[in-house]
């Protein structure tokens, strides 16, 4: 199972420790943090007791109004259960009481000074990805207009010479060889780059380059929503036909089906415009528009 640690999530947020400073090596496993209410008054039914616990005004209000013997109980209830660690927003004051138990607990107590809704959207979206299920493959991953795509084939078939092309052409590398899958949920795949690949591109016969350094920030980018799996294959003869739409086919990774396409390559073959033309018509179907459609629409059309 992937963790982060404490300390991590601190120099991410930039967050203050208040208490627990020994304790910041504790891991965090779950994704998504929790607002505790309901067990401030006892009720742990459904209570996430691995997660990030969150108190925003309305949790440190009500814990302010109570009386000292029914604040300690009611933050006993929570704290006995050991979550990860919590965070305090909207930098708000009079937590002696909250460091005293995390303390003595050895729960680590952070605060920030973001809104609880500001926070908990930038925290929830960072836990997501951090602790996503992820995989690593061999192949390319570009963006071209907007538009992830991953590049598979055999060693050597030219799938970064095409990125090259791609990048070119105005569109961005996103990683190159390695490509690393993250699933966030069960229809989003992230692509991205393993950090020691960043921004590089391996050439044969030219060695290894720099995109950024070439041609500019806007030829690369961090990572990518995947929707396209194009697989290059060597030229097979009668192996192509021409219909009018081809039935979708799919490639599954960690469970996410994401449609495929294959392209043949043969020499004078643009395979970087028939990667923008697959790109293009995917974002087109995606708006309800189907070219064989309206060509069988006209079809009609003249027939009448």
């Amino acid at each position: 199972m992937k963790s982060i640690t404490v300390k991590q999530l601190q120099d991410r947020f930039k967050l203050e420790v208040l208490a627990g400073d020994n304790q910041m090596h504790r891991e965090i496993t779950r994704p998504r943090a929790h607002r505790p209410g309901l067990e401030f008054v006892g009720y742990f039914d459904f209570f996430p007791m691995n997660r990030v616990q969150v108190l925003g005004r309305k949790e440190i209000n009500y814990l302010h109004k109570q009386t000292e013997e029914e604040r300690n109980l009611h933050i006993g209830n929570v704290v006995k259960y050991h979550p990860p660690c919590f965070i305090v927003t909207s930098q708000q004051e009079g937590l002696k009481y909250l460091m005293i138990y995390c303390q003595q607990e050895g729960i680590p107590l952070l605060r920030t000074n973001e809104t609880t809704t500001e926070f908990l959207g930038k925290l929830d979206a960072y836990l997501i990805q951090a602790l996503a299920p992820e995989i690593s493959i061999h192949g390319v991953c570009v963006n071209v207009s907007g538009i992830g795509i991953l590049l598979r084939g055999k060693s050597g078939i030219g799938k970064s010479e095409t990125a090259h092309t791609l990048i070119r052409r105005g569109h961005r590398l996103v990683a190159d060889d390695i490509v690393v899958l993250k699933k966030l949920s069960s229809q989003t795949l992230l692509g991205t780059h393993n950090g020691t690949t960043k921004e590089f591109l391996a050439l044969r016969s030219i060695g290894l380059i720099n995109v950024v350094r070439l041609y500019g920030r806007k030829a690369f980018q961090d990572e990518t929503r995947i929707v396209l799996d194009i697989e290059l294959c060597p030229w097979q003869d009668q192996a192509l036909n021409n219909e009018l739409e081809l039935e979708p086919k799919y490639t599954e990774y960690l469970g996410v089906r994401i449609p495929h396409i294959e392209i043949q390559l043969q020499p004078g073959r643009d395979v970087a415009g028939m990667i923008e033309a697959a790109a293009n018509s995917w974002y087109l179907k995606q708006q309800g528009y189907s070219a064989a459609e309206e060509f069988m629409k006209r079809i009609e059309g003249d027939m009448k």
